[in-house]
């Protein structure tokens, strides 16, 4: 029995409703026994009225047949961090800050505070380290990189804006 003709809005926001809360492998499972009971045709309605993704549900119906759970590999996937495609990276950047670095002045924090900007920091990887511009990360990952190994930015109190005072006026009857 066909259930392509028995499918009605509803039902179908049903099936769409349910794939949305379930992940991975229970997705997959749950949207190939659907396909598999809409019967012939029930692929391409899955992909055109559902919404759902042919490879997943190809995924699924194997994973149905033989009882064999596929692996997502999740953790594989996205950026690697910076420390992982350039190893010495840390290193270096250490090596660079710590000349032009300092203790808290009033020794209440173990903090050490730089006069160097992240901008800064990347151009001296780039001249003393012999890194290439397209292989280092942003300014704001060295800066992310800098806070994580303990350095802050000092703040230079010349950058301080000056407060406005009005300049007193000569009164004309005096």
């Amino acid at each position: 029995m066909n259930l392509l003709n028995a499918m009605t809005p509803e039902l179908n926001e049903t099936f769409i409703e349910t794939a949305k809360v379930l992940n991975g492998h229970q997705k997959r499972l749950f949207m190939a026994r659907v396909v598999n009971s809409l019967g012939r045709g029930g692929m391409s309605f899955a992909q055109k009225e559902l919404g759902w993704n042919e490879g997943a549900i190809r995924k699924g119906k194997h994973e149905l047949r033989t009882g064999i759970e596929c692996l997502d590999a999740m953790n594989l996937r996205g950026r690697k961090k910076a420390e992982e495609q350039l190893p010495k990276l840390l290193d270096d950047i250490k090596e660079i800050v710590d000349s032009q670095s300092q203790t808290d002045a009033t020794f209440q924090t173990n903090r050490l505070y730089t006069r160097l900007s992240a901008n800064e920091v990347r151009k001296q990887l780039i001249l003393q380290k012999g890194y290439q511009d397209k292989e280092l990360p942003t300014a704001k990952t060295i800066g992310n990189k800098l806070n994580h190994l303990g350095y802050h930015l000092k703040p230079v109190v010349k950058s301080k804006p000056k407060k406005k005072f009005q300049k007193q006026m000569r009164s004309l009857s005096g």
